[in-house]
């Protein structure tokens, strides 16, 4: 009776709380979100996450949570919206930024409670590496299927000067074995913004790989980013005819395959370039889209800085993958990606071989 009273005074208001326990963000939430332009870059994906997530803030009230000691490295911050003390609830004035401490278990934890009383839009970040702290936590919001957003940082081996204890190898991969999280490693601050629209849309876990390194930011005019990230995969930049060889990216590695496309394409080979930033969306789209991107009869080569297994499953026997099968090293970030093979050389030979098999 209280509640039909207020909806009564109120009911716009009365419509928004509906709305939100029932995990519909507020009309127009999404309003804000910069469309990125190239020369705009280059630009991190984290960096583009922070600049989508305080594009966001001021339109969905709910949308709260925090780093665990991370939060001016992994860009989570929500500039103007306090942080969350006990000590101002008498004044009515409970902040929005969490400070979880580092506890990575816990601030998952409390990620999946906050997702599981509904009407709240819950996000933790940290380094990706560090997500193995916080697995069963992740285990768990898979399990009960709760809207919970994990931002992983600092995606690879381009971490550089941390060395093999801050560099992600098999961390990635890891995550994508557990069922029914969503992983999503975006290539652009495009691709990053929207990867953040479907975290807020889908009511299930979704993690979010982001790099530490600046990219490159693709033309929104010119590849067809828009409405084909949700496909977890689709064809950035095809060949003039048909192809004869694709090749797959994902992250801060698609920017590699473009430009490797370029040079192979001065010798007349004809390279189609696939942009995956999810294998669980992909994996959902029917049949006929997916042979539509991924040609079964075309070579495929991918391309990722982080370990190789799992990928035959979208190159095939015949396929071949530019990973790391090793731990990584200290040094800066551009020296170790070209020491472990991540340069347009060691693409386009690659390519040529598996061209040439």
């Amino acid at each position: 009776k209280m509640f039909e009273a207020y909806e009564k005074e109120f009911p716009v208001l009365a419509k928004e709380f509906k709305d939100m326990l029932a995990g519909f963000p507020p009309e127009g939430w999404d309003s804000d979100i910069p469309t990125f332009k190239p020369e705009d870059g280059p630009m991190a994906t984290r960096s583009a996450s922070g600049k989508v997530m305080n594009a966001i803030a001021p339109h969905i009230p709910t949308f709260l949570g925090g780093s665990a000691d991370l939060a001016p490295s992994n860009k989570t911050y929500l500039n103007g919206f306090g942080d969350f003390d006990c000590s101002q609830k008498e004044k009515g004035e409970v902040g929005r930024n969490i400070h979880f401490g580092i506890r990575e278990h816990a601030m998952g934890a409390a990620v999946n409670g906050m997702a599981l009383h509904s009407g709240l839009f819950p996000y933790g970040a940290t380094f990706l590496v560090f997500s193995d702290y916080m697995r069963a936590s992740v285990r768990l919001a898979a399990l009960m299927k709760t809207n919970s957003t994990f931002i992983y940082t600092h995606d690879s081996i381009a971490v550089g000067e941390d060395g093999p204890t801050h560099q992600p190898v098999e961390q990635v991969m890891s995550l994508r074995l557990i069922p029914d999280l969503v992983v999503i490693r975006p290539a652009d601050a495009n691709e990053t913004a929207e990867a953040w629209k479907i975290a807020i849309k889908q009511k299930r876990p979704i993690a979010l790989i982001f790099t530490r390194q600046n990219v490159p930011v693709l033309d929104p005019e010119k590849y067809p980013i828009k409405g084909n990230v949700e496909k977890g995969a689709y064809v950035l930049s095809d060949s003039k005819g048909t192809p004869d060889i694709i090749l797959i990216g994902t992250g801060s590695e698609v920017h590699l395959a473009l430009n490797a496309k370029e040079e192979l394409e001065k010798e007349g080979i004809n390279v189609r370039v696939v942009s995956m930033p999810s294998w669980e969306l992909f994996d959902e789209q029917g049949a006929q889209y997916q042979d539509s991107v991924i040609l079964e009869d075309v070579p495929k080569l991918a391309i990722e800085a982080g370990t190789p297994v799992g990928w035959e499953k979208y190159v095939g026997r015949n396929g071949a993958v530019i990973g790391v099968d090793r731990f990584g090293a200290s040094a800066p970030g551009n020296v170790v990606l070209e020491k472990y093979g991540f340069t347009v050389e060691n693409v386009v030979e690659k390519a040529k071989k598996l061209l040439n098999r």
